[in-house]
């Protein structure tokens, strides 16, 4: 019995042995800020958040410029109001500025809305992209080395970084990179 046991617990052992050695890790990492930078759409991309800035910019200094100009001929006026258009003048006055911190508030968030409309689809190339690598060259593992200022990665061969390949997926000749 104990000879029958024995075996069992060898030949579990034997294959728990195999299966651990199939099962290799191969890790990879990549920079997704690094892929975003070279790729031209993140350029344009660049481009039509630097114009929809500039048009929310402007507009934002027209309103503020016309809430200033309104101030200044009430500070001009005032001694000669009576109180009526005095109060008048006033309820413009708040107005122009409850309707200047809307529009801030607004454009902030419009910017931020715009912004994930355009990167969206191309970060999901990336990823799309980043997961295609990972499967073609047997991956198990790959790791953004570049998250918003904080790494995952804490270490990593240089050998290991997957980004030429996911430019080369999507694309981007390792010429146009360097």
């Amino acid at each position: 019995m104990k000879t029958k046991l024995l075996i069992g617990a060898l030949a579990l052992f034997v294959t728990f042995g195999v299966n651990a050695q199939s099962t290799e890790l191969k890790i990879g990492y990549t920079s997704t800020e690094y892929i975003l930078s070279l790729l031209p759409a993140a350029k344009q991309i660049q481009k039509e958040l630097e114009d929809y800035n500039n048009q929310l910019t402007n507009q934002l200094k027209s309103k503020e410029q016309t809430l200033q100009e309104k101030y200044q001929i009430y500070q001009r006026d005032l001694p000669t109001m009576t109180d009526v258009i005095r109060k008048d003048k006033e309820r413009e006055i708040q107005s122009l500025e409850n309707s200047l911190r809307q529009f801030q508030a607004d454009a902030q968030k419009s910017f931020q809305e715009k912004q994930v409309a355009l990167l969206q689809p191309v970060l999901e190339n990336i990823r799309e992209a980043i997961q295609n690598v990972a499967k073609e060259h047997n991956f198990t593992h790959v790791f953004n080395s570049s998250s918003g200022g904080m790494d995952v990665l804490l270490f990593a061969k240089e050998e290991n970084d997957i980004s030429d390949l996911v430019l080369a997926k999507l694309g981007v000749a390792k010429e146009e990179n360097q």
